[in-house]
C-alpha cells in the first residue's frame, strides 16, 4: 500500500544550501519542486531553509525554518525527517554524512546535487555514496572535469552508480511567457541587455556587485542606446536606482529569468548557475566573478571561447561589454555553444525521481 500510495502521492524533502548572501542551489530547489508538483500534482514537498536567508519567508512550499544553514543543523534536520518521514530528500550541496545516514536509515531515497568538483568528491566518499540514491552533477563535464580512474573503481568496488552530469537545470522558455515578459517590460526580441550578478548581496571591496553592474549598464546605454534590464536580486539591502536607459527589476522568478535571458542580445552575469543557463541557451555572455567559488567555471567556459570574462573593476567591464556587443565576437561564442551536446538537466532529473519512486 505504501509503494502505490508513494506512486500517487510522493513526498520530498528538499535541504538545500540556505544562506543570507547566495540564492542559487535554494533557486534550483525550487525548479525541481515546481516540476515536481506538474508532474506528480498529489506530492507533498517541504523545505528547510535559514531564517535569515531572505526568500525564507517567500517560499511557496511549505517551508520549516532553522537559526542555521540546515548542513549546520545535524539533529534539527534529523528529527524533521523523522517528523515528515519523506520518501524522497534532495541535499543540495548541503547535508552532514550523518544527515544523508539518517535520511536512508527511516527508509528515504537519497539525492544529493554537487556543483563543483570539491563537492562532487565529497559525495563520492564511500560513506556518503553508500546511502545515496542518486548524485546529480549539475555542471557541464567540461567544466568540472571527468571522474577519476580511483573514484570510479571504489564507486565500482562498493556497487554503487557514478555521478550523473545533468549540467544546468531550468525550465525551457516559450514564446508565450517570452511576449508578455517583453510586453511588460518594454523591451523587443533580441534588442536588450540583461544584467545580473546574482542574489544582490555579494561585495565587490567597497561597492555592492549589483551597483557595479548597473552602473555599467547606465555608462553602455549612454554608449550605445541599447536598453538593459537590471535584476538586483531579492538580496539586495538599498532602494532601486532610478537609471537613465537601465529598468531596474528587484527580483524576477526562475521561469521569467530564463525566458528573459533566452531574449537578450546577451548577458552580463556572475560567474553561478546563471552562467551556465545562458550558455544552454547560447545567449552570449560576459562573466564576472563576484563570489570565490565563480573563478573556475568562468575560466572553463572562456577557455572553450563559449564566453567572454573579465575581472570586476569598472573599467574592464565597460571594455568587455562593449566587445560583447560586436557582431564578429557574438558569431564566436554563438558557433561554439551551438556544438555543445544539447543536455537537458531538468529532464535528467526528473526520469531519475521517477526511477526512485518506482514509476
Amino acid at each position: 500500500m505504501k509503494d502505490i500510495w508513494m506512486l500517487l502521492a510522493p513526498k520530498f524533502l528538499f535541504v538545500p544550501v540556505s544562506s543570507e548572501e547566495g540564492i542559487g542551489e535554494y533557486m534550483r530547489s525550487r525548479i525541481i519542486a515546481d516540476e515536481i508538483l506538474r508532474r506528480w500534482p498529489k506530492a507533498q514537498i517541504d523545505f528547510v531553509l535559514n531564517r535569515r536567508a531572505p526568500y525564507a519567508d517567500f517560499c511557496p512550499h511549505s517551508t520549516h525554518l532553522l537559526d542555521d544553514t540546515p548542513t549546520k543543523k545535524i539533529k534539527e534536520v534529523n528529527q524533521l525527517m523523522d517528523d515528515l518521514r519523506p520518501d524522497i530528500v534532495i541535499f543540495d550541496a548541503a547535508g552532514r554524512k550523518a544527515q544523508l545516514k539518517h535520511a536512508n536509515r527511516i527508509g528515504a531515497k537519497v539525492i544529493f546535487i554537487s556543483q563543483h568538483r570539491r563537492k562532487r568528491s565529497r559525495g563520492m566518499k564511500i560513506e556518503r555514496a553508500l546511502v545515496t540514491d542518486s548524485h546529480w552533477v549539475v555542471q557541464p563535464e567540461f567544466v568540472i572535469g571527468d571522474i577519476s580512474r580511483f573514484d570510479r573503481f571504489k564507486l565500482g568496488l562498493i556497487k554503487r552508480e557514478l555521478p550523473i552530469f545533468t549540467g544546468s537545470i531550468f525550465k525551457s522558455p516559450t514564446k508565450t511567457i517570452q511576449q508578455g515578459l517583453f510586453s511588460r517590460y518594454q523591451v523587443k526580441q533580441g534588442e536588450y541587455l540583461l544584467y545580473s550578478a546574482g542574489s544582490g548581496g555579494h561585495s565587490l571591496k567597497h561597492e555592492l556587485a549589483a551597483d557595479r553592474f548597473a552602473q555599467v549598464a547606465q555608462t553602455i546605454f549612454r554608449e550605445t542606446g541599447v536598453p538593459s534590464l537590471m535584476v538586483f536580486g531579492p538580496n539586495y539591502p538599498k532602494p532601486l536606482p532610478e537609471m537613465e536607459g537601465v529598468l531596474a527589476i528587484p527580483e524576477l522568478s526562475t521561469c521569467e529569468f530564463i525566458n528573459l535571458l533566452a531574449g537578450a542580445k546577451g548577458a552580463i552575469l556572475s560567474g553561478g548557475d546563471t552562467l551556465l543557463q545562458a550558455v544552454a541557451l547560447n545567449t552570449p555572455t560576459l562573466a564576472v566573478a563576484i563570489a570565490k567559488d565563480q573563478a573556475s567555471r568562468i575560466d572553463s567556459c572562456s577557455a572553450r571561447e563559449l564566453i567572454l570574462a573579465c575581472d570586476s573593476s569598472e573599467r574592464e567591464m565597460l571594455a568587455s561589454t562593449r566587445q560583447l556587443l560586436d557582431k564578429k565576437s557574438i558569431s564566436i561564442v554563438r558557433d561554439n555553444m551551438a556544438e555543445l551536446s544539447d543536455t537537458h538537466g531538468l529532464e535528467v532529473g526528473m526520469n531519475e525521481i521517477a526511477r526512485l519512486i518506482g514509476e
